[in-house]
């Protein structure tokens, strides 16, 4: 059974069953159709001569008006109201969707741990007059990235201790690889906690620890390793681990929001060691 068109735009719809006499059914589809082609078909349209989708303003056009207009829009097909020329016009017109080739994958979101990459390709016709619909255009896939000169940091477990450890005091033999780590400038890491474990809050210091905030550490030079930096500072947006130095059960996740050079944390923040 065709479908039926909403109000107003000119649909007839079947009434209930019934006998209908053949002479009665013929007269009526000779009428029908000497108002139909009356109406005009698509290719008296202008342009465009045909319409995508369901639209009721894309009816036949002709010299001579009908009270049951024929339509040109791919919907017609599913109500039976297309105009006589509709397969003969609208097919030839239907341009369906062209796309170009994909783009190379993208890198892994993720230098370090899991991520995704991405790819795309362009349309290069877009469909019209009901033509074809596009496929798709974007592709993800997951991955793991693992960059070596950049992933170690994501392996450290940082040890930390409160501020009140700070050694601050100055090589009185003056060693050379002592006063090398003293000309080192600290650094702030500032990270928002992500796990603590329940024994943090039988500490002294650890007690202050809770998740979601946001805790100041301070690389100073003498705890700074080779590579100019302490251990286990993390990467920014990568979850790490870090322990207490003083307190091993307690022990928790965070994740590097900022780093700032040449910084020093307030007062009642915390080292790593």
């Amino acid at each position: 059974m065709p479908g039926v068109r909403g109000a107003g735009s000119g649909c007839r719809c079947r009434v209930g069953p019934g006998p209908v006499p053949v002479r009665v059914l013929a007269v009526a589809l000779v009428v029908a159709a000497g108002l139909r082609a009356a109406s005009g078909g698509c290719s008296d349209r202008l342009h465009p001569r045909c319409c995508p989708g369901r639209d009721s303003e894309c009816r036949g056009s002709g010299p001579s008006p009908s009270p049951s207009p024929c339509y040109c829009d791919t919907y017609c097909r599913y109500t039976g109201d297309c105009c006589p020329d509709y397969t003969h016009v609208c097919h030839i017109s239907a341009i369906d969707c062209v796309v170009g080739a994909w783009e190379p994958w993208t890198a892994c979101s993720s230098p370090c741990g899991a991520g995704s990459r991405e790819r795309e390709r362009l349309v290069t016709i877009p469909p019209r007059n009901g033509g074809a619909p596009c496929p798709d255009v974007k592709q993800r896939r997951g991955c793991y990235g693992h960059h070596p000169d950049q992933c170690y940091s994501v392996k450290e477990v940082a040890r930390i201790l409160p501020d009140t450890y700070k050694r601050n005091f100055k090589d009185p033999w003056k060693r050379p690889h002592m006063m090398a780590k003293e000309q080192r400038p600290s650094y702030c890491a500032y990270f928002r906690m992500k796990e603590v474990s329940a024994s943090c809050y039988q500490g002294v210091w650890t007690n202050h620890l809770f998740r979601e905030k946001n805790p100041c550490v301070e690389c100073q030079g003498e705890a700074m390793g080779t590579r100019d930096r302490c251990e286990g500072d993390g990467r920014q947006g990568t979850r790490t681990f870090w322990i207490s130095a003083s307190h091993p059960r307690c022990q928790g996740s965070w994740v590097l929001e900022t780093l700032r050079k040449n910084c020093n944390c307030s007062p009642k923040s915390l080292i790593f060691v």
